[in-house]
């Protein structure tokens, strides 16, 4: 893992470093003679510069290189953080086509606003996410790819620099799990890169192979597998991860991630080009391990971390599974199968019944479902999460905590209620059943089509029976990223965001 390093640095004049990054309101006044000198004979006859990021020659500067990248208005409504985000992601790009590689970061005259309060942070975080290249890319062309080793971060502290690097370690992570191709990242091969992850770290990792195991304990993901079993690289895991801090436990987090590292719609396939892109199915399970390399960097006190990650290959063949099959799931409900091609909520259902059971002796637990589940997540909030909770969680404004830290990291979230109507979605139409899976019509043109997918999963974990009017009340979230976890919405091509890391990061540990 090759991730740039943050480094504590007090001044522009960092002797360790080949280039200065100024992300800049106003390139009028970079608020440093140094800088502004710099740059006032280029601004004098290029009115580009205030415009795109431009490399500039800066003799008093290390490297004599001086990249400077505007963001653009700041004091609209509107505007967020992520301006600050593009603006590095740019001038890293053009520090990199120059040759740095231990760059020195800057950010000035950002608004007196608490939109801004983490400006340099998110400028870091952008950076690493415009340099990381695909694991397989890494492989086949060597670390040299990624040559930029270090950021120099101005006004950092040794403190924030600890938070950043276990941050970015974490995205970095969940990047390369989301974001690599469908037989280099098979079940196995996700299951050893965590087991690789975590190791000599805080995080215990537990590997569920066996099919046999896997269909009597979680059945819905076992009938997900079975076209898979024809090809023993593609069989199934579930890989379990746990930290528990050194002190006193003051909250437990339980995650199940959605890790379907190929979806081919099963019986129900993809067809028109939409299989395209989705060796990237897997981006829910991926974050959700992103969120623990981070903690398993950091080491937070007072907060346990309990993750399972669902990941499996939605095949098509002889053996697959259909609509109109009813599987009995582990909460002992019947399921009759709508879909095939919403696969994700069967796999990961039987693993949230599990969490939820082992939720009734943890403290305080709060519990999330982590899913790059419906094209209409995508289509209703574009590029941001969508979190869609249950009463305990909305009592306890779990989400609206969460998206508005989410705001000022970059990571970007809508609410969504549960309502009665989602639950109605899913209703048995005959005695036979008990729960629908799904209808049969895309998602993305089915009214609630990222919501009710929350209501099938909180029966079938049996969540339903949790809620506020219930003697044990558990606060749930269902995190749909299909629209935030790759960018530009291009899931073929776009590099994985790790959407949510940070958001849960800076709720919970920081």
């Amino acid at each position: 893992m090759s991730f740039p390093l943050a480094l504590p640095c007090s001044d522009l004049v960092n002797n360790n470093a080949d280039a200065v990054i100024v992300i800049a309101a106003d390139v009028h006044d970079l608020q440093d003679e140094r800088l502004n000198t710099a740059v006032a004979p280029y601004l004098a006859i290029d009115a580009r510069i205030a415009s795109k990021a431009t490399l500039l020659l800066a003799d008093e500067l290390p490297g004599k290189r001086l990249i400077i990248s505007p963001t653009g208005p700041l004091n609209r409504d509107y505007d967020d953080v992520r301006r600050v985000f593009d603006a590095a992601k740019s001038a890293i790009n053009e520090a990199k086509a120059a040759g740095c590689k231990a760059p020195t970061l800057q950010v000035v005259g950002m608004p007196q606003d608490e939109r801004y309060q983490n400006a340099l942070q998110v400028a870091y975080l952008g950076a690493c996410q415009a340099l990381w290249q695909p694991l397989e890319a890494r492989e086949y062309r060597g670390q040299s790819i990624e040559p930029v080793t270090q950021i120099s971060l101005v006004g950092a502290s040794e403190a924030l620099c600890k938070q950043l690097n276990a941050m970015a370690a974490g995205q970095y992570a969940a990047r390369d799990l989301c974001g690599t191709e469908p037989e280099r990242m098979a079940p196995p091969k996700f299951a050893d890169y965590c087991v690789e992850l975590f190791n000599n770290t805080g995080v215990s990792v537990e590997v569920i192979s066996d099919i046999n195991t896997i269909e009597k304990q979680y059945p819905m993901l076992g009938t997900v597998a079975r076209a898979s079993y024809a090809v023993e690289r593609h069989h199934p895991r579930v890989i379990k991860l746990e930290y528990t801090p050194s002190g006193e436990v003051n909250r437990t987090l339980m995650f199940v991630g959605k890790g379907l590292v190929y979806d081919t719609g099963g019986a129900d396939l993809k067809v028109g080009g939409f299989m395209a892109g989705m060796s990237r199915d897997k981006g829910g399970a991926a974050s959700v391990a992103g969120f623990m390399k981070a903690v398993a960097d950091y080491q937070p006190n007072g907060v346990k971390v309990i993750a399972y990650l669902a990941v499996v290959r939605n095949s098509i063949g002889s053996d697959c599974f259909v609509p109109d099959e009813i599987i009995t799931c582990r909460e002992g409900l019947k399921v009759r199968i709508g879909n095939t091609d919403a696969e994700g909520r069967l796999a990961m259902g039987d693993l949230l019944s599990e969490m939820k059971d082992l939720a009734k002796s943890e403290v305080n637990p709060e519990l999330f479902t982590v899913a790059t589940l419906t094209g209409h997540a995508a289509r209703a909030v574009g590029p941001y999460s969508a979190y869609v909770e249950n009463g305990p969680a909305r009592a306890a404004s779990v989400s609206r905590q969460l998206a508005d830290i989410g705001d000022l990291w970059a990571d970007g979230a809508e609410l969504s209620r549960s309502r009665r109507e989602d639950y109605d979605f899913v209703k048995p139409r005959t005695l036979a059943d008990d729960v629908l899976s799904s209808n049969n019509a895309p998602s993305a043109v089915t009214a609630r089509g990222h919501q009710f997918p929350m209501a099938f999963l909180a029966i079938v974990g049996g969540l339903d029976k949790h809620g506020c009017d219930s003697e044990l009340p558990l606060p749930y979230v269902h995190m749909d990223i299909a629209g935030s976890g790759v960018e530009g919405g291009d899931w073929q091509h776009g590099k994985p965001t790790a959407a949510t890391v940070s958001s849960l990061f800076a709720r919970y540990c920081i």
